[in-house]
């Protein structure tokens, strides 16, 4: 043993100097469910997909010996750990190929026009024989496309939808189709995300199921309909496909006839969802779209490493919210206002004033004591004075009235959310900050001890502080501007968002309560208008009745 690490508890595949790798692998493996099999570490949870995992955890193990050769000592582990823990293959299931973010379903993958061959139901024997129909080796050979599935259908209903569509619009055009399902697990905010892939050999074939040309030549004529010569002598042409397979015009109807088909699916299922084959500018949708953020950035995301993506893809979703919140509220004002002009179409419409009278002196029938009726009369005083201040002289001043109210809230509210929100990470920042300031003498100190048994030491006395520290210094990375971080800089924003969010909440107070008033004389006008109504459709009736 070395004198160095002597009083020590040190691993048994420790000698003081060395590493038994193998002694390691063995302690490993009792201490953690682990597997190896085709071709890859399997824990509980499922596949290991990143290999750095496993290393980090082993380096976690290897950091308290002073070995040499870290690196190649885990990458020996590694190897040697495939071999303790190997174990058969797993069972295959038919038409299954299990990848790294899912599964792959191959069942009644070919699909093929009647001329074709067929041997070109075997997909190595297709694939082989495209590429022997090609002469150069940057040759495109397929069109190959990505389409979603429906979560709302089973995985055999999303099959046959699928294969309904191939074969109605690619085989009956003469392709050839070699598709495949993928049902890919879980993302991690929940997401299912089944789709198929669909590739198409470019050359079509011909009606003696030969592949044909994929271009042919049009030559470019003068006036007098001969050919036209570059500078070399050679005839000038333009390359023309043989097939509209690949026009934007072609794309375009598939991607119609999909959401047709699958349009037609929820119809017969009962269902309200639909889809749209146009973008969201095109279907006039006022929406942001999020950008795709692929499984390193969901990865990245999980651990809680904030990505511009994902930052990006927040702000979309915020914003939209906002967005559809405000609209809802626009349509239902502006259904309500739609109602109030169709009554004030009508002649002579009355007056809010002649309005609120009716209402209170209706209500005054009913009063059984003066108190009662002294009360109405104070509630209408209250709602005409301020009527008056508002200038609000008719159904129409109130209705525009409501309306600017409620932007004006709805936008304040919005303004709000944002500066709540980034006031939130304001704060995060800060806090990380003055972690790294508190850390930043103990990490310090630490890199200028020398011995290993003292920086062991030093470092399992200050390990909490440390922890923190190098966690601040790895979120506020992109933050640092010439070595600092601008600290100063969030405060000053954090108060100035802080005095923003009081004054625009001041702001709101007066607000909130004067849409309150208005929308109480709303209804009070509208149960005038309604009774107004009702008599009006019984006088209507008897005279009918008279009449008759």
């Amino acid at each position: 043993m070395n004198k160095k690490y002597a009083g020590l508890d040190i691993p048994a595949w420790f000698d003081g100097k060395d590493i038994n790798e193998a002694a390691f692998c063995r302690e490993f493996l009792s201490k953690n469910k682990l597997i190896y099999a085709d071709n890859a570490f399997f824990t509980s949870d499922g596949r290991l997909t990143d290999p750095l995992l496993l290393k980090e955890k082993i380096y976690a193990e290897l950091e308290c010996c002073a070995a040499r050769n870290i690196p190649r000592t885990i990458s020996n582990i590694v190897e040697i750990m495939k071999l303790a823990a190997h174990t058969g293959s797993f069972p295959p299931k038919p038409d299954e190929i299990h990848v790294q973010n899912g599964t792959l379903r191959t069942d009644g993958s070919f699909l093929l026009p009647s001329h074709a061959p067929s041997e070109y139901a075997d997909r190595e024997t297709l694939w082989n024989a495209v590429e022997k129909a090609e002469r150069g080796k940057k040759a495109q050979l397929a069109y190959s496309f990505d389409i979603a599935l429906q979560s709302e259908f089973s995985m055999q209903e999303n099959i046959a939808l699928a294969r309904q569509f191939l074969l109605e619009n690619f085989v009956s055009r003469g392709m050839v189709v070699d598709f495949a399902v993928h049902s890919p697990d879980k993302e991690d905010v929940g997401i299912f995300n089944p789709h198929f892939h669909v590739m198409c050999p470019i050359r079509p074939l011909d009606e003696h199921g030969r592949w044909g040309n994929k271009q042919r030549r049009e030559y470019v004529l003068d006036e007098h309909g001969e050919r036209i010569r570059d500078e070399a002598g050679n005839y000038v042409f333009n390359a023309v496909p043989t097939t509209d397979w690949g026009s934007p015009e072609t794309l375009e109807h598939w991607r119609q006839a999909w959401a047709d088909l699958c349009n037609a699916k929820f119809s017969e299922k009962d269902l309200d969802c639909r889809i749209d084959h146009r973008s969201y500018e095109r279907q006039g949708i006022e929406q942001i779209p999020t950008v795709h953020e692929g499984p390193s950035v969901r990865a990245m995301e999980a651990k809680g490493v904030r990505t511009d993506k994902g930052d990006f893809n927040r702000w979309v979703r915020k914003t939209n919210a906002m967005l559809r919140e405000a609209k809802n509220k626009i349509a239902s004002l502006l259904k309500w206002l739609k109602a109030v002009k169709e009554e004030l179409s009508k002649p002579q419409p009355p007056m809010l004033n002649d309005l609120l009278m009716t209402y209170y002196n209706n209500r005054n029938k009913g009063a059984y004591s003066t108190k009662a009726k002294t009360a109405n009369l104070q509630r209408y005083a209250d709602a005409f004075r301020f009527l008056q201040a508002k200038q609000l002289f008719t159904t129409d001043d109130l209705d525009t009235a409501l309306h600017s109210m409620q932007n004006s809230i709805s936008a304040m509210e919005a303004s709000t959310g944002e500066k709540q929100s980034r006031i939130k990470e304001l704060d995060e920042l800060l806090r990380m900050a003055q972690y790294y300031v508190d850390g930043k003498p103990v990490a310090d100190k630490l890199g200028s001890i020398r011995f290993e048994k003292s920086r062991q030491k030093y470092k399992s006395e200050h390990d909490d502080t440390l922890r923190t520290f190098y966690m601040a210094e790895r979120k506020l990375k992109p933050y640092f501007k010439d070595g600092k971080i601008p600290i100063t800089v969030w405060h000053r924003e954090r108060e100035r968002l802080e005095q923003e969010y009081k004054d625009i909440q001041t702001e709101l107070s007066p607000l909130y309560a004067d849409v309150k008033k208005l929308w109480a004389i709303h209804y009070n006008i509208y149960e005038v208008q309604h009774e107004q109504e009702r008599q009006q459709t019984q006088l209507h009736s008897r005279k009918t009745e008279i009449e008759l």
